[in-house]
């Protein structure tokens, strides 16, 4: 565990920020990356964006902080996270992709880090915006949120070895799959609470007869 979190895992987090193409070859040919580093940059995207809700100035926010709940955002965020590493994993297991779960989680997780950025600096600048310079804000986030998703286009690109056509059809299909993986999830749960419900209904039933 001390190896995941060794400080040349952490320097290569910030490599892989400046030279994408090599650093996220390199987590999927030489085992470079960090899955439980990758989980805390995602953890710390989501505490990003709740204090972004919280702190930033009325000018450029008009959430109300009183409805923010930091922990279900959380947990949202986390969920969505592993839903596009599982459904980018199915798609590309019938696409010949050569990255596995774990290589997919890295290179997703440490595209967060812009944007976690992003978050961070548009709070700390919207203190001193004025109702007139509402565009440096969205701009500071804009492009870091940008970089983000070039990031990730990038690193499911080379973990899976793939031309930027077939990735950008992977991502369209990786969206499809998040769908289905949604739809069967909700099925599920719906199927679970009928049957729960039949049970309870045959134990109340034997409950008063006797």
């Amino acid at each position: 565990m001390s190896k995941a979190f060794s400080l040349e895992k952490w320097k290569y987090v910030f490599y892989t920020l400046s030279h994408p193409m090599d650093g996220y070859y390199w987590i999927r040919h030489a085992d470079k990356g960090s899955v439980p580093i990758a989980i805390i940059l995602v953890v710390l995207f989501s505490f990003s964006f709740t204090t972004n809700e919280l702190l930033a100035s009325f000018v450029v926010n008009d959430t109300d902080p009183r409805g923010v709940n930091s922990l279900y955002e959380l947990a949202g965020v986390l969920a969505l996270y592993l839903l596009i590493c599982v459904g980018n994993w199915s798609v590309t297991c019938l696409m010949g992709g050569e990255g596995r779960l774990k290589d997919i989680a890295i290179a997703i997780g440490y595209a967060t880090v812009p944007v976690t950025f992003g978050f961070i600096v548009s709070t700390i600048i919207s203190a001193a915006v004025a109702d007139d310079e509402q565009a440096f804000y969205g701009i500071i986030l804009g492009v870091c949120i940008a970089y983000g998703l070039i990031l990730m286009m990038i690193g499911i690109m080379q973990v899976h070895n793939y031309t930027l056509g077939k990735t950008l059809l992977t991502l369209i299909l990786t969206f499809l799959a998040m769908l289905i993986i949604i739809f069967v999830l909700l099925l599920l749960s719906n199927l679970v609470g009928k049957v729960y419900n039949f049970i309870h209904s045959v134990y109340l039933e034997l409950v008063f007869r006797t």
